[in-house]
């Protein structure tokens, strides 16, 4: 069986219920190219960085 890349950061934006759009737009890019760089497993400080703006996106929706 295979496993996902990033599923930690897959998995707590479904949690979340942030979407992948949601989180690109924060970083400053397409859709299309955080779902290219999740296809490779993230570096821990980027896989931090991107988990950290999931947090705070769902902060947000959440007021």
């Amino acid at each position: 069986m295979r496993t996902q890349k990033n599923e930690e950061v897959r998995q707590l934006a479904k949690d979340r219920g942030v979407k992948l759009w949601e989180i690109a737009e924060r970083l400053g890019c397409a859709d299309a190219t955080l779902s290219r760089k999740l296809r490779r497993e993230l570096p821990e400080a980027e896989k931090k960085a991107i988990m950290d703006i999931i947090e705070a996106i769902s902060a947000e929706q959440g007021e």
